[in-house]
């Protein structure tokens, strides 16, 4: 009978403030999207850095006879075979490094024109300006400045490059993305707490006579004010759910199908369902929680019973 009763109360007072409570259905939904979207946006770059870090090397450029006389840090000349066995040699008996492949001259330079046969710029470079290089692969790609520090500088060597650099640009802008989103979240969700303590405060201040009576025959104070949180609970359930279908959603348009990012971009180990999958509990907890508590604080102070 107390089920039916709080039930009833809740059907009541969803009709009552029937916009208001598509207001905070929207709002908690559209928070609840930009935060599982948020969450993610960063296992993307997650993801991303582990498949990419460990495909990137440390490269360490050797002069040449052209360097020899353009390149300040090559003023003593080109590199010598003995100064190579030796870096060589170095690089082995560091722990860090977990490869060592020397890319000759000749091998930079079929990879160049393999790489730009097309264009317009295939010509311009000759074999006896390319530079001989060291790619080296590390146990930590995190670690690049040990091997920098010991090579950066020495005779024969006319830079250190981390190939990591390259990516960095995408990863700063996609974690910018990131804060982007949490911000409008943070905006979205003080949005909906004040929809919520709203739409509370008029239910109770439209059943204000009822309240009243269920005090004077001896009703407690969490059985009255269950329905109205129960209200706001069911409300942020339904845009949780309206999150879960919008993260689902942009997962299958955005990467499979529509804009098919999986398909343009072959390069990029896009994340699965089962990591999307994984926040829609957590979407769906904080959907229903997060109403529930702000409407039992406003009840404290709006529900004097």
């Amino acid at each position: 009978m107390r089920a039916q009763f709080v039930l009833s109360e809740i059907g009541v007072g969803l009709r009552r403030n029937l916009t208001m409570t598509f207001a905070v259905i929207v709002s908690v939904a559209l928070s609840l999207a930009l935060f599982g979207g948020a969450l993610l946006m960063r296992e993307q770059v997650s993801t991303m850095k582990d498949y990419w870090y460990d495909k990137v090397n440390v490269s360490i450029f050797l002069c040449n006879k052209t360097d020899a006389a353009t390149a300040p840090k090559c003023a003593k000349g080109a590199v010598t075979a003995q100064q190579k066995e030796q870096i060589e040699a170095d690089l082995k008996k560091m722990d860090i490094v977990e490869d060592v492949h020397h890319e000759s001259a000749d091998e930079a330079f079929k990879h160049y024109k393999e790489q730009y046969s097309d264009t317009a710029i295939a010509s311009v470079i000759t074999p006896d300006q390319m530079q001989e290089s060291f790619r080296v692969k590390l146990t930590d790609p995190e670690k690049y400045k040990v091997v920098a520090t010991a090579f950066a500088g020495r005779d024969g060597v006319e830079s250190v490059q981390d190939q990591r650099n390259i990516l960095q640009n995408l990863f700063d802008l996609m974690n910018g993305m990131n804060i982007a989103a949490l911000c409008v979240m943070g905006l979205m969700l003080v949005i909906a707490l004040m929809l919520i303590v709203n739409t509370v405060r008029v239910s109770a201040f439209s059943r204000r006579r009822e309240t009243g009576i269920m005090r004077l025959v001896g009703a407690s104070s969490f059985y009255i004010q269950m329905p109205f949180i129960m209200e706001a609970a069911f409300a942020g359930l339904l845009g949780g759910g309206v999150a879960c279908v919008m993260l689902l959603v942009g997962r299958y348009f955005l990467i499979d199908h529509g804009i098919a990012l999986a398909e343009k971009m072959q390069l990029v180990n896009f994340i699965g369902w089962d990591a999307v999958l994984a926040k829609l509990p957590l979407v769906i907890a904080i959907g229903l929680l997060m109403p529930a508590v702000a409407a039992f604080i406003a009840l404290r102070k709006y529900l004097k019973v």
